[in-house]
Formats: structure tokens, sequence, C-alpha cells
């Protein structure tokens, strides 16, 4: 027995002689008072627990960003911070090094390089910047309302003028579309885009920008033309422009957009992929938000854009949507232009009255692409049901801009209420032809060339899902078609529009 107490004593003795754990000299609060304004890096915590260390970066952009495989190495900790939009790198490493009682933060997250200095925190800044998670409610279907029950017609501010759009602006483009012509034509909805936000005042209410000093009075103006007017907002705690978003405020921000008169809300994933990464997680978000615009009792068109990611055509409409996004954005180019509107979109399903693939805005008229080339998107674009927003200044355009826009031909197979989208029925090297059924039992056929050169293209009444054809029209031209001879000259990236009848 008393070996065995000699034995006890002399292992406490050596434990208590034994040095503490070293503290690691990164370990603490730090916090950041500058930084990047993309993410927004604002503090780091690292805790650390028998000799290893774990980490949060808080972000203004994705809140609490987990830093994971941290590794020491001296005064530098190395550690992986997830990547978004990047999918060749998923993750990139970070660096945390300590010198002098502050401390070196540097890596790269998507186009940023991060390369900012912080210094220690105390425990009351700790609490005032820790970022604040909030809950998805539960997945429940939103009912449908009966609004969108033809693609939406309008114009958005992103294309032409990005964050940089103001309340003279919206003005001046609400006038434009009605001395142009196009209203009268279906373009209905003037949206307002990223750039418009303020603050939120201490109840949380969001508050526009100086730019736009009275969004009830501008939503007032609007109207007053015969127009619906819209705004932009997003599921994440920022804009894709970097402008304060909805998280946490999804019900308030709904009313507040109802209050000022606002007809349509563009919903933008931006920050909140963070957040929402997975199919469960995005439709929960949207819903949450496509039930607060219908809790307001307000006519308001939803429309989600989260570029085409977990299957959106299969539920955009259970959560209130009335169109979503298909594609990442569009530029002025025939290139993008043709890889949204010809490869990505038609690979989605589930269009019609109610609900439709967004291959996004229209470029006509922003400069990019030749007078044909405008036409095959507007062509494009009809033919797969495509909400028809345009994105250019309307109070400068030219004759053929607003001839393009304009063609009443045209937008009547977009609208066509039977809300079929065209689909590819035959390729032959760079010629293509699309057909869409139209409610009138008529047929109407787009013939495409996206090569460099001109070439002739045939039309089949098969091609029309007809046995023999009875009449026929060309929409570009607004003339009838000999049915006994289509056979028609399409220049480079052109295209060539008709309507044909026929017997099954």
């Amino acid at each position: 027995m008393l070996l065995r107490l000699l034995s006890l004593f002399a292992a406490l003795a050596l434990v208590a002689f034994q040095p503490a754990q070293a503290k690691d000299a990164t370990a603490g609060i730090w916090v950041f008072d500058t930084s990047l304004s993309y993410p927004g890096v604002q503090m780091m915590e690292l805790t650390q627990r028998n000799r290893k260390l774990s980490g949060i970066l808080t972000t203004r952009w994705y809140g609490a960003m987990e830093m994971q495989n941290i590794e020491r190495r001296g005064d530098t900790i190395a550690f992986d911070m997830r990547n978004l939009n990047d999918k060749a790198n998923p993750t990139r490493r970070w660096t945390a090094t300590v010198s002098d009682g502050r401390v070196t933060l540097t890596g790269d997250i998507w186009y940023a390089h991060v390369e900012q200095t912080g210094r220690r925190g105390t425990k009351g800044e700790a609490k005032a910047r820790r970022f604040k998670p909030v809950q998805l409610p539960p997945l429940a279907p939103v009912a449908a309302d009966g609004l969108a029950a033809t693609p939406p017609m309008g114009w958005s501010s992103w294309n032409k003028f990005a964050e940089r759009i103001d309340d003279k602006t919206v003005r001046e483009i609400a006038d434009a579309m009605v001395s142009s012509g196009l209203r009268d034509a279906g373009y209905v909805y003037v949206n307002i885009d990223d750039g418009w936000q303020g603050t939120r005042g201490p109840d949380g209410a969001i508050r526009p920008n100086e730019k736009f000093p009275d969004m009830k009075a501008l939503a007032d103006y609007v109207h007053a033309r015969g127009l619906k007017i819209g705004i932009y907002s997003s599921p994440g705690p920022m804009t894709c422009a970097g402008y304060i978003g909805s998280y946490g405020h999804v019900e308030q921000d709904a009313r507040t957009f109802a209050e000022w008169g606002m007809d349509y809300l563009k919903y933008d994933l931006c920050s909140g992929e963070w957040f929402y990464s997975s199919r469960d997680e995005v439709q929960r978000a949207y819903q949450q938000m496509g039930a607060a615009l219908k809790a307001t009792g307000r006519d308001i068109v939803y429309s989600l854009c989260q570029y085409g990611r977990v299957e959106v055509s299969e539920w955009g409409r259970d959560v209130g949507g009335h169109l979503w996004r298909t594609t990442g954005d569009i530029t002025d180019d025939f290139a993008k232009m043709s890889d949204i509107g010809f490869d990505r979109n038609p690979k989605f399903g589930n269009a019609g009255p109610g609900g439709w693939n967004d291959p996004d805005m229209l470029e006509v008229g922003n400069g990019g692409m030749t007078e044909t080339e405008y036409r095959t998107h507007m062509t494009l674009w009809a033919m797969s049901a495509a909400p028809l927003l345009m994105g250019h200044d309307l109070r400068t355009m030219d004759e053929a801009t607003r001839a393009i826009l304009s063609r009443r031909e045209v937008i009547a197979v977009d609208q066509d209420v039977k809300g079929a989208q065209g689909r590819v029925v035959s390729k032959d090297g760079d010629a293509e032809i699309w057909a869409k059924p139209l409610s009138d039992g008529s047929v109407a056929v787009a013939l495409f060339n996206r090569g460099t050169t001109g070439r002739s293209i045939s039309v089949a009444p098969g091609d029309a899902g007809f046995r023999s054809l009875l009449g026929g029209r060309d929409l570009w031209r607004g003339t009838d078609v000999d049915t006994n001879m289509l056979d028609f000259a399409v220049p480079a990236h052109g295209s060539v529009m008709l309507r044909l009848s026929g017997r099954h």
C-alpha cells in the first residue's frame, strides 16, 4: 500500500511540475478596422484546444466563414477557405501571420485578393461583430396566384447602367417606353436592379440611398404612365454589387416593397450562395420570400435569380416564382448570347403559363452585336417563351433597335397563351430549325445560322409537325410566303422566323 501511495504522489508531482501548454501566438480575437469591400473580413477568432486551433472569419458578405485544415508554421498559420464560384479551385489556402502584436491576413477568394492587417480585439468587440445567423422556415408550397400568364415584358436597369442607376433615369426610361410605342407593344415593367439600397433604420426597415429620394413617389410616377415598377434584392446579407440584402429581414422587406407600390421583385442569390448551397436550402430561401410577398396582399411578380442551380425549373413555381434564371449573366456578344439561348436554356423544362425559364435580359440596342445578330437574339428569346426584359437606354435608341423590339408578330409568338417553349427539331452543321406550337394550331418555325458564312436552309412540313402546309408568313418581313418554296438564304449569325399552318 505504501509503495502505491508513493508512486501516486510521484506521478502527481510530475504532472504538477510539467510546463503548461504554450498558448498559440495567433489564438484569440483579431479585428480589422479596414478591409476590402469584398468579402469584407471584419474579424478573425481563433480558439486553441489541446494544441489544436479552430477558427472563424467574420465577413460582411458571407457571415461566419469556417477556417479549415489549420496548420501552424511558427508565428504563421495556414488554412483553407471555401472559394465560391470557382469550380476549378473550390478551396484556397490563406495565411495569418503575427508580428509585433499585429496580424496580417492574406488570401484569395473568387476575384479578390485579400491582404489586410488587424489588431487584438476585445470580447466586447467580438460580441458586436459576430454574425447573427437566422433559420429558414420549413419547406411548404406557395399557392399559385395567376400572375405572369405570359412571359413578363419590360425593361431592367442592369445591362446598361449596372449599379449606376437613379430616380431621374428611371423616370426618363418610363417616359421613353411610352413615347417610343414600346409600352403599347407590351413592355410594361420598369425594373430597378441592384444599386438602389441605402441603410436600415432603427426599426430594421430598408431605406433607399440618396439616388432614390422617394420610392413611393417614383412608383406613383411609373404607374401614372400605365406601367409597372420592379425592384431587386438578395436572400443574402449583401447584393451582387455590395449593397444591403434581405438576410434576416425577408418579411419586413416584402412589406416595404409592397408599401412602396412595387409590382415585381428580382431576388438574386449573390452572397446567399454561402448560406444556401443545397437544393433544400435554396428552395427554402426562395420560398421564404415567395410566401412573404404573397402575405402582403399585393400582386408582385417574383423573379428567381439563382443561375439555373439545383434544378430550379422543377420547383420554381412551388416557392411562388413566376420566372427563374437558367444561366449566369448574359453579355452583349453573339458567342455568350448563343451559348445561353441555344445550349443552356433549352436544357430546362416545365415552362408555361405562370412560370417561365429565364435566359436573362435582352441586350438588343447595347451595341455589342450587329443588327442581324440582335434580330437573332430576339427571335431566339421569342421562340423560347422567354421573358422579354430590355436592357438598353431607351432614351437614345435608334430606329433599328426600336423596330426589332416592337415587331408585333414576333412578340405574339413569345406571348402566345399556350405558353409552349420552342425546341430544336433539326440540326445540320451550323444550321438549326426550331418549332414552337401556338394556341391557334399554327406553329412558329425559326431558322438559325450559327455559322460565320451565309447558307441556304430549307423547311419541310414535318419540321412544323404537319403532313402538308396550308399557309405561312415571314414574321420579320411581314409578308406571306409560298409554302411550296420554303428555301431561305440565311446570313451569318442570322435567322428567319415563320408562322406556318397545315394539316396533321
